[in-house]
């Protein structure tokens, strides 16, 4: 889970992601950039890269692959929000090159533009449901290799409710043997997330879990601080922890 500057709200060259993973040791490195997104009316998300940007992020990558293969094995996905809207669409047009999976995280509920934002703190467990859904729908079309920071939803009303929405994820992720991520950037950063209470929930389901960087700078793709608080999550909730998450897609 490793961002490039195209998304505009990371830095650094995706040569210096890799020296400093080479250098963290890691053995495997997957590249899962924001997708872009055929918006209609002319809409720019500013947390994106642009549809006309893909084809260099995979020949940069591809370049980088073939000469790190010695070193380090180099991966190309996407982070990728279930925009029902839109999915169909990306699907085609991502499928022109060798994406080799969809991470899904889903930042914005709806199709995005002009609904709510997931980590944005509510209430209402209308936003809970839908976000819920959704992710259930996403995960249902067999396209993800996994489920990125699933606890970024921030609600903050009444944990029953909190409790049996989530489970649902839970139950739909276990059943479809998709693994959750324990996200590094909200352990070192101090958000809402990785929240210990969807963790219990985890455990209880029997999920597998991966590890994620989420790195939006090159010395963060290897975190051992991060790493040690994800482990301890990992450990006090009985979850299985896999040690790469990359397969092909199922479609």
């Amino acid at each position: 889970h490793t961002h490039t500057w195209r998304c505009m709200h990371a830095t650094g060259t995706e040569r210096e992601y890799i020296e400093n993973a080479i250098e963290g040791g890691l053995k495997i490195l997957g590249f899962s950039d924001h997708t872009p997104m055929p918006y209609s009316g002319g809409y720019v998300s500013g947390s994106k890269m642009r549809m006309d940007q893909l084809e260099e992020y995979v020949d940069v990558i591809l370049a980088l692959q073939k000469e790190y293969e010695k070193d380090i094995e180099i991966h190309i996905g996407l982070e990728v929000e279930y925009y029902p809207a839109y999915f169909e669409e990306l699907v085609r047009f991502t499928g022109q090159f060798p994406i080799e999976y969809y991470i899904l995280g889903q930042h914005f509920l709806g199709n995005e533009v002009g609904d709510a934002v997931s980590s944005a703190k509510t209430t209402d467990p209308v936003i809970l449901q839908r976000y819920c859904d959704q992710t259930i729908e996403a995960l249902k079309t067999g396209c993800f290799s996994c489920f990125a920071h699933p606890d970024i939803i921030r609600f903050i009303g009444d944990d029953t409710i909190y409790k049996e929405q989530m489970r649902r994820i839970c139950e739909t992720a276990k059943e479809l043997d998709i693994p959750l991520e324990i996200n590094f950037l909200g352990i070192w950063q101090h958000r809402h997330y990785p929240r210990e209470l969807f963790w219990e929930i985890a455990g209880e389901v029997g999920n597998s879990v991966v590890f994620g960087a989420d790195a939006h700078l090159p010395g963060k793709v290897w975190n051992p601080q991060a790493l040690g608080e994800a482990l301890a999550i990992a450990e006090r909730n009985h979850l299985q922890v896999l040690e790469t998450m990359v397969r092909p897609w199922n479609w």
